[in-house]
Order: structure tokens, then C-alpha cells, then sequence
């Protein structure tokens, strides 16, 4: 039969108690012999395990401290090994306790395999019998009592309770009453731990070790870390090296001698795959070739050498103490004293009687100086200033007193404010040089005006005559000769009537030239005489008169006398009303409408508004537009009302043009401005072009092209273009194309009428030099 392990400890316990005795009588022997000699090494243990016992101490294996096996194993060994171990113990008195424990502690844990042959050995010491051990060792007198007992130091009397149930959490057997299994399958029960937190407190009191007890999970045990161990926790918690004699800086080895050999390392030949190219490598190349193309990969950019600055206060909150300092102005600096405030200016910063005369009368805040300068002899001399304290009072209000703001400068550059017009030669076709000068007057002309068919001009000047062209050539084919200085004429706009009107003085000619078709100026005559005189006969503000004689010959049609000096003529569109201007500040007949078949004349307004300048027909629409000095009123000629008052914004209006749309309006003034109205806009202007630098004479639209142009008193004619637009939304285009010259300036007067012509982008225009010239 196997003996059973409690057998075996009752034995050892004899033995221990032997020992206790046998212990007064030993000691002094080994105080004499054994004190030289002893040492743990000196036994005769195994190799093997010697060498487990060095690895587990790095390993860190734990182990409970009672191991039977290695006890019995080592009693087999020999007695000598036992001896040693009694006089270590009798050298150390102290701290061998803590050794051995802590050998006990950390005794080292074996592989199964060890474990088993220890147990092999164990049971054949068991059959050879305790009692034959014990009797060899009272025998061997020194040699047994030199040997310790293990279990003398023991911490528990309990088997091996190596668990064996891994690396696992243990929070997994918190619900359960054992923590896991030994080597044989069998439950480690959890000990016993009824401590409550006052005991807790007292054993931390109490006890010195407490600080380095520590509990294995493991088994739930308390062990008591030895010095070594405490050393090694404490190394590594500073973060050098577990083992105490290892250096890490230890002398480096030069494995490569630093002199150069004769003979190389290796002789043996290239590889061919050494000067080939690899194919490898090439494609990896062409997958980086590709994606740096393809913008997957972006080359790495030249680290920039400039300093890079940041704003310190950039993130400061404004509302912030530091933050204020952001948005200081400082305030200003007062004037540095100049050398009028010295005490020995220069005599010519010193003021003379008459100068302090005038200073003394001044207000003080309309003084260039707030002190009279004076010259002293000396530094001792000068006297205290007497108004120091009022100044620097003064100076103290204004710096706290005085507000200072920021203002916010808009850098603009003036190019981006300078609307974007189209080239000029985008908006050809336009006049640009002059072709025809048509010579002939010898006073200034004017007034012209061209016939519907466009083939001859008709001009009026202050010589008294009246002359017809030829456009085409510049011929003078007529002149007619009237009674006084020619102030309007105006060609009759329908192509089936040949009328001249012709103003100057108070009467209004009706000229019929007797130019181009024959037919045409037969049935004028013949609509002129036809006319029969009505029964009943009106008073009318106009005379009208058939000419005679010869009058006729040179061909007076008809004659209207008016009570003042008749201004402007002009026709409706449809050529049977004529519109003259008497301008007359005192009387209510300013304008009068004429019909001409009908031999009718009346005044449409029964007061006076203003001085009136001229006026106009509408082209399409029943309304008549009159221009007073500042005003140009627009009246519905059915309804008898007025319709629109528009404000040129200018002193003094000269001139009127209406578009041939009917929707814009241009105004000359003597005050070098030439306003555009836009009829659906406002009733102020769109545009004010300042174009010309003397007064504005004259202006026209031309029929059918998008142009308009302007003459001026300063010898030049400006040709501007001015779209209008079919959609409501879009804003007439005003581009000034081309400034015209050819006109001398003749008493102060330069360019005194311009039209167009009717059908080509061509323009007339007639000045006081005593021309008319034509710009094609």
C-alpha cells in the first residue's frame, strides 16, 4: 500500500521536535566548525534544479510554501545539505526569516513533467519507510542537526494549491465559494476572510508588513513581498532594468576592424540580377508614375524657409480687458513748439504794431497764434505763462472728452467705377469726317433743315436770305431773299407737299422752293389756292395773307403776321400744323398752332407759365411738348390736360429733341449740360452728359439709326449713340462715338443748328462762320 501523505508529515514533525532538542547542545560546535564554510551552494542538490530555480526567479512564478516534494527529495540528497542549512539559519538572525520566506514565497514553480518525477521518488522513499530515516539521523550526531527543517519557516501545513485554471478573469468565481483547481482537478476553496473594515484599519496599524502584503488572485492568499521583490517593484516602477546586475552601458564590440584588408569579406561573384533592371521594381515605378498623373499622389512640396508669424490676439475675445487694446486710437499729439514761442524768436516772427492791432480785435478762435510772441532778454527773464492751467485743462477735456472713431477706408480702385461702355467702333455705322462745306452766306446761318426726301437742305441766315442746296454736291440752286434777319426754318416733313416755313422778324413765310418733282409742287399750289373762306369770319390772333406779285414769283405761298417776333417754326408729323414760338414773358400768346389748309390759327394756352424756349411735336402720339427755362411740359392734345412735368435740372434750356420711339426726350441748356429723359422712368433726367465746355445750341435724334447729337458754342459737334431698348426692364445705352471739328468760333458763337439726315447716318450742322457743313 501506498502511504498516505499525512503519515508522512506526522514523521517529519518527529523529526522537527529531535532537532528543537538536540539544538542547545549543537550550537556552540557550530559557532567553532561550521562558521567558515557553510554556504546554501555547498549541497549536493541536483543540476537540474538548481538551474530551474535560476530561471524561475526571472519568470516571476509564484508558488504556495509548503512543497512536500522537494522537501522529501532533498532529505534523500543527503545530510550534508542539511547541515548547511542549519548554520545559514544560525548566521542569519533576522533577515534569514525574510529570506527564507521569501524563498518559500516564490519557490519555483516546475513544469508537470518535474512535478511527476518528484512525486515518483517521493512514494519509493514512502515503501523504503520513515522510521529508517529518523534512525540514521540520530546516529549521524552533527551532521543531522546541521540539517534545517523547512517547516520550520512553513507558512501552511497545506498541500500544493498550485491553481490551475489559466489566464482568465477571476471576477468569474466572485459568485462561487472555491476559486479554481489544483494539479489533480480538486476545488481551491476561497479562505476564510471575515475581516470588516475596523479590523482592516488595525492590521494597517498594527502591523509593519502590512504595507507589503499583497493578495494573489490566484489562490486569494496573502503573501508578504520579500525584499528582493520589493526592490525589483520598485525598479521597475522607475523604469530600469529587473535584474540589478545588468549593465546598460556596457563597452560596444567593434565587430569590423576599422583597418581595411587585402582580401574582401566574400569572393563570390555578381548576381546577374544585380546589373539587370528589375522588373519589379520598374512596375512598382510606373503605379506611382500613374497615380501621381492621376493626382491620387501629390509630390512633396519645398518646405517653405520664410518665417511664419501668427496673431498673438487673433482668438481674443473683443469683449475682453486685453481685448479693447485691439480697437485703441491713440490720442492726438499736441504741436511741437515752433520758434514764435521761443523767448528770442527771430525779428520776423514778431508781430508789428499794426499786426497786434488786428490780432487784439480778432476772435480767439480765428487766431493763427492763441500768444503774442515776445523777445527777452534772457532765460530769467521770461514770466510765467498765464494761461497754463486753462490750456492744460483744456488738453484734459479734449482727451477724454473728444470722441475718436474709426473710420473704415474702402480702397476702391477708380478704374472698377468707370462703367464698362462697348468700343466705339462696335456701334458704327456714325459720322466721323467731314465731307461737303456749303458756302454762300455771308452772316452766321441759323437754322437749317434737310427735305423728307433727303436731296436738298434749306438754310436761313442773318443776311437776309434764304438759301437751297443740293446735298449731294454742295450747289447752291436758290435763294430767296426776305424782309429781316432769319430766325427759324423748317422744311414740311410730308413728301406730298413742298412747303418751306421761314421765320424772321414777326412774320411766318410759306415758301414753296419749286425743287424736284413738278408734280409735287403743282399740287401744292393748287391745295393752297384751293382754299374758300369760310361765312362766318373769327377774330384771330394771326393774320394770314396769299402773296403777290413779286413775292410770288420767288414763291411766297402765304404770309402770317404775328404780333412779336416769331422764334422757332415747326411741324406736326403730318404736315398740315405749324407751331411758332413768340417768346413774350408778359403776354399769355407764347405759342401758337397754325393749320394751314384750313387758314386756322389758335392759342392753346390761356396763361403764361414761363418763358418759353421751343417746342415740339409729338412724332406718333397726340401730345405737344413746350420747354420753359427749367421745365418741359408735356400736354394730351385731345384731353386738353397736362400730362408730365419734367425737371431738366438745369438754369437755362435751349434746345428740345423727341426720339423717334416717343419715349425719350433730350434737352440742351446754355449751361453745357445735355439732359436724357426716359418718359417711362421718371420725371427727371436718366442721364446729364457734360460733354461740351460752352453752351448748347442745338440737338437732334436721327430717324432710323440709334444716334443723337449735340452742337455747341464751342465749335464742336458731339455724336453720341443712345440705344433704345424694345424691353422695359432694360435702360437706354449712352455712349458718347465721336467728337466732329470744322466750325470757327465766330463772335463767341460756334455751332448754331444740327440735324440729321433722313435716311444716312450723316449730320448738318450750321455756324456763325457762315457755313454749313456735312460730316459723313
Amino acid at each position: 500500500m501506498r502511504p498516505t501523505h499525512s503519515g508522512t508529515m506526522s514523521k517529519l514533525k518527529n523529526k522537527k521536535r529531535n532537532l528543537e532538542e538536540n539544538e542547545d547542545e549543537q550550537l556552540p560546535i557550530f559557532d567553532k566548525d561550521g562558521g567558515k564554510d557553510g554556504h546554501l551552494d555547498d549541497g549536493d542538490e541536483d543540476q537540474g534544479d538548481l538551474s530551474d530555480s535560476e530561471e524561475s526567479v526571472f519568470s516571476g512564478l509564484e508558488e504556495s510554501g509548503s512543497d512536500s516534494d522537494d522537501e522529501e527529495e532533498e532529505e534523500e540528497d543527503g545530510s550534508e545539505e542539511k547541515s548547511s542549512d542549519v548554520e545559514e539559519d544560525k548566521a542569519a538572525d533576522g533577515d534569514g526569516d525574510d529570506q527564507l520566506s521569501a524563498k518559500e514565497v516564490i519557490e519555483p514553480q516546475t513544469d508537470g513533467q518535474h512535478s511527476k518525477e518528484k512525486k515518483k521518488k517521493k512514494k519509493a522513499a514512502g515503501k523504503e519507510g520513515g522510521e529508517e530515516s529518523v534512525a540514521s539521523d540520530r546516529d549521524s550526531g552533527l551532521q543531522i542537526s546541521s540539517q534545517v527543517d523547512e517547516y520550520e519557516h512553513d507558512t501552511s501545513d497545506e498541500e500544493d494549491i498550485r491553481n490551475t485554471v489559466g489566464n482568465i478573469p477571476m471576477e468569474w468565481y466572485k459568485d462561487y465559494p472555491h476559486i479554481g483547481y489544483d494539479l489533480e482537478g480538486k476545488k481551491i476553496f476561497k479562505p476564510i476572510r471575515n475581516k470588516d473594515e475596523l479590523d482592516e484599519f488595525l492590521d494597517k496599524m498594527e502591523n509593519p508588513d502590512y504595507w507589503r502584503t499583497v493578495q494573489d488572485k490566484m489562490t486569494g492568499a496573502d503573501i508578504r513581498l520579500s525584499d528582493e521583490q520589493v526592490d525589483l517593484v520598485h525598479r521597475l516602477q522607475q523604469g530600469k532594468f529587473g535584474d540589478v546586475n545588468f549593465n546598460e552601458y556596457e563597452p560596444a564590440i567593434d565587430f569590423f576592424s576599422n583597418e581595411v584588408m587585402i582580401h574582401p569579406v566574400t569572393n563570390r561573384p555578381q548576381d546577374k540580377r544585380s546589373f539587370i533592371p528589375s522588373l519589379i521594381e520598374k512596375e512598382k515605378v510606373g503605379k506611382l508614375v500613374h497615380a501621381i498623373k492621376m493626382g491620387w499622389i501629390k509630390p512633396h512640396r519645398p518646405k517653405e524657409t520664410t518665417p511664419q508669424y501668427y496673431d498673438l490676439w487673433a482668438k481674443e475675445d473683443p469683449n475682453s480687458i486685453l481685448g479693447r487694446h485691439k480697437m485703441h486710437i491713440p490720442a492726438p499729439k499736441m504741436k511741437l513748439p515752433g520758434h514764435e514761442e521761443s523767448y528770442n524768436p527771430p525779428p520776423e516772427y514778431l508781430m508789428s504794431e499794426e499786426e497786434r492791432l488786428a490780432w487784439e480785435q480778432q476772435d480767439p478762435e480765428y487766431r493763427k497764434l492763441s500768444f503774442l510772441p515776445q523777445k527777452l532778454a534772457c532765460l530769467r527773464a521770461v514770466p510765467a505763462y498765464s494761461r497754463f492751467i486753462h490750456e492744460r485743462f483744456e488738453r484734459c477735456l479734449d482727451l477724454y472728452l473728444c470722441p475718436r472713431q474709426r473710420k473704415m477706408r474702402v480702397n476702391v480702385n477708380p478704374e472698377d467705377l468707370i462703367p464698362k461702355l462697348p468700343k466705339p467702333k462696335d456701334l458704327q455705322p456714325f459720322p466721323t469726317t467731314q465731307s461737303l462745306v456749303y458756302r454762300g452766306h455771308s452772316s452766321l446761318v441759323r437754322s437749317i433743315s434737310i427735305s423728307p426726301s433727303g436731296q436738298w437742305l434749306v438754310s436761313g441766315s442773318d443776311d437776309c436770305t434764304v438759301r437751297f442746296w443740293e446735298v449731294s454736291t454742295a450747289r447752291c440752286l436758290k435763294t430767296v431773299e426776305v424782309g429781316g434777319a432769319v430766325k427759324g426754318v423748317a422744311w414740311n416733313p410730308n413728301l406730298s407737299i413742298c412747303l418751306v416755313a421761314v421765320s424772321y422778324d414777326d412774320t411766318v413765310v410759306l415758301l414753296n422752293p419749286g425743287l424736284g418733282d413738278r408734280l409735287v409742287c403743282t399740287a401744292t399750289d393748287q391745295l393752297i389756292s384751293s382754299y374758300e373762306e369760310p361765312e362766318e369770319v373769327k377774330d384771330q390772333p394771326v393774320q394770314w395773307a396769299v402773296a403777290e406779285g413779286e413775292g410770288h414769283e420767288q414763291g411766297h405761298r402765304l404770309i402770317l403776321k404775328h404780333p412779336k417776333a416769331v422764334r422757332q417754326v415747326t411741324w406736326h408729323g403730318k404736315g398740315d400744323y405749324l407751331a411758332c414760338v413768340i417768346p413774350d414773358n408778359g403776354s399769355s400768346l407764347q405759342v401758337v398752332i397754325h393749320q394751314v389748309s384750313k387758314r386756322r390759327t389758335q392759342n392753346p394756352f390761356r396763361k403764361n407759365k414761363g418763358l418759353v424756349q421751343c417746342v415740339s411735336f409729338h412724332p406718333i402720339r397726340p401730345y405737344f411738348f413746350v420747354a420753359t427755362q427749367r421745365y418741359v411740359r408735356v400736354y394730351n392734345l385731345i384731353k386738353q390736360e397736362l400730362t408730365k412735368k419734367l425737371m431738366a435740372n438745369c438754369k437755362w434750356i435751349s434746345s428740345m429733341a423727341i426720339h423717334p420711339g416717343g419715349d425719350n426726350v433730350i434737352c440742351g441748356s446754355y449751361d453745357c449740360r445735355l439732359a436724357w429723359f426716359d418718359l417711362d422712368l421718371s420725371t427727371k433726367p436718366y442721364k446729364v452728359l457734360r460733354q461740351h465746355k460752352k453752351a448748347l445750341r442745338s440737338v437732334a435724334y436721327h430717324r432710323h439709326y440709334p444716334l443723337f447729337v449735340s452742337g455747341s458754342d464751342d465749335g464742336n459737334v458731339i455724336v453720341c449713340h443712345g440705344m433704345v431698348y424694345n424691353d422695359l426692364l432694360q435702360n437706354p445705352l449712352i455712349v458718347p462715338v465721336k467728337v466732329l471739328k470744322g466750325h470757327t468760333i465766330t463772335h463767341d458763337l460756334g455751332v448754331l443748328d444740327v440735324t440729321f439726315h433722313p435716311t444716312q447716318p450723316w449730320v448738318f450742322s450750321s455756324g456763325a462762320d457762315g457755313t454749313v457743313r456735312l460730316f459723313t
